[in-house]
């Protein structure tokens, strides 16, 4: 299998591990896994730091599936010696324990020394240009592949942002594949809640916008926070404007959602040799527009003072999460202009909930896509789900009901 090295074969026992098992993520995760087709035969561990919580877990997922071939794994993000242990013994590990910026980079360590595949939900950019500086070339040396951005955050944008330049690529011809420059846009609707870890994750990342500004300075000038430079890949320059066709405004998205679908345009030959892409949020009324960048603005500021930082976590515990008559009536569609040589292509990546439902379903499949799929692009190290698992990835989500379509 070309994702496997000579370390992650069939002789470890499991496939998949899922670490953070016992939380609102990363049980829905699990049982995603034990309900798919040919649940039995997939080699599942689950694995977190409370033993009693595991065994409950285990009982809840054999409901599910009886045939269902679990195991559980004791480890503690706090014990570096239990994470190298856990991934030496899978494929591929899953983790949901965030903020990662406070509790991931021990368990990436662990996984590139043990040789074991690694995916995240991830969406904090200091976190994930932390990585790429610090573990792409070991990584990459070893042929593994340290994934983030494997929940909503970015998986529609990143996967539905390939989609539409394959399109494009389909309409200009195989000759001229990867020779002509091309734009593309993505305007996202969603209706949804987050629970308690977004929120903490969202807060934490806010509280450290100088350090991280301060970090990128440093990266850039070892020229090490981006694994691949083959071709020039820019993002819009932000502007609000209508867009007539949704019937909405159109606001700049301050997600890490751009700069992943920067670097796998890097990545891969097909967006051509000058890529530019634009990543905006829909609002039907401007009112809504402005109180929302207000919002967003007083967050930012209340997140830098120690005090009103911890009022804003207690606001809501990292183990709480929306009930699923609350997921059962969210969704999410991101809508994607495509543009090359003077030729256009709309397309749409659209589901249930964003959050929750689907961002365990897109985190699962990463995992099976890397545990079991044969042909995925060679590209190892620190990458993005577009530029380490590619079209095998889109063809999963579609099967399992996250519809890529041309429109």
């Amino acid at each position: 299998m070309t994702t496997q090295t000579k370390d992650t074969g069939s002789q470890r026992p499991f496939d998949i591990v899922v670490f953070g098992a016992t939380g609102f993520t990363g049980k829905l995760t699990a049982e995603y896994l034990v309900t798919i087709d040919n649940a039995d035969k997939l080699k599942l561990a689950i694995a977190g730091r409370n033993s009693a919580k595991l065994k409950a877990c285990k009982e809840t997922l054999l409901a599910k599936n009886k045939d269902a071939r679990i195991e559980i794994i004791e480890a503690d993000s706090n014990d570096y010696t239990s994470l190298v242990n856990m991934a030496a013994q899978a494929k591929v590990v899953i983790t949901t324990v965030g903020p990662y910026l406070k509790y991931g980079e021990p368990l990436v360590r662990a996984c590139v020394e043990a040789g074991t595949h690694y995916v995240d939900l991830t969406g904090e950019p200091e976190f994930v240009e932390n990585l790429e500086h610090e573990f792409h070339e070991q990584a990459a040396e070893k042929k593994i592949k340290i994934v983030n951005c494997c929940g909503f955050d970015s998986i529609p944008h990143d996967l539905g942002a390939l989609y539409t330049v394959h399109q494009l690529n389909q309409m200009i011809g195989k000759e001229r594949t990867g020779k002509v420059p091309m734009k593309v846009e993505g305007f996202v609707e969603a209706k949804g809640t987050f629970s308690g870890g977004t929120w903490h994750s969202a807060i934490t990342q806010f509280s450290r916008m100088k350090e991280y500004y301060d970090k990128r300075k440093e990266w850039h000038k070892t020229k090490k926070t981006k694994p691949t430079d083959r071709r020039r890949t820019r993002v819009m320059s932000p502007k609000v404007f209508w867009v007539n066709p949704h019937k909405s405004w159109a606001c700049p998205l301050p997600t890490i959602d751009p700069q992943v679908v920067k670097r796998t345009a890097a990545a891969r030959k097909e967006y051509g040799p000058d890529f530019i892409y634009g990543h905006y949020v829909l609002v039907k009324k401007l009112p809504n527009l402005i109180a929302g960048v207000i919002g967003a603005g007083g967050l930012l500021l209340l997140s830098q003072f120690k005090y009103s930082r911890n009022k804003l976590l207690a606001v809501k515990d990292p183990g709480q999460g929306p009930s699923e008559s609350q997921r059962n009536q969210s969704w999410f569609k991101v809508h994607f202009v495509g543009e090359a040589d003077g030729l256009h292509v709309w397309t749409e990546v659209s589901g249930g909930d964003p959050g929750y439902g689907e961002t365990a379903k897109m985190l699962a499949e990463s995992a099976l896509c890397l545990a079991l799929d044969k042909d995925l692009p060679e590209e190892y190290g620190v990458v993005t789900p577009g530029a380490g698992m590619g079209i095998s990835l889109i063809d999963r989500l579609n099967k399992a009901g996250i519809a890529f379509r041309t429109l």
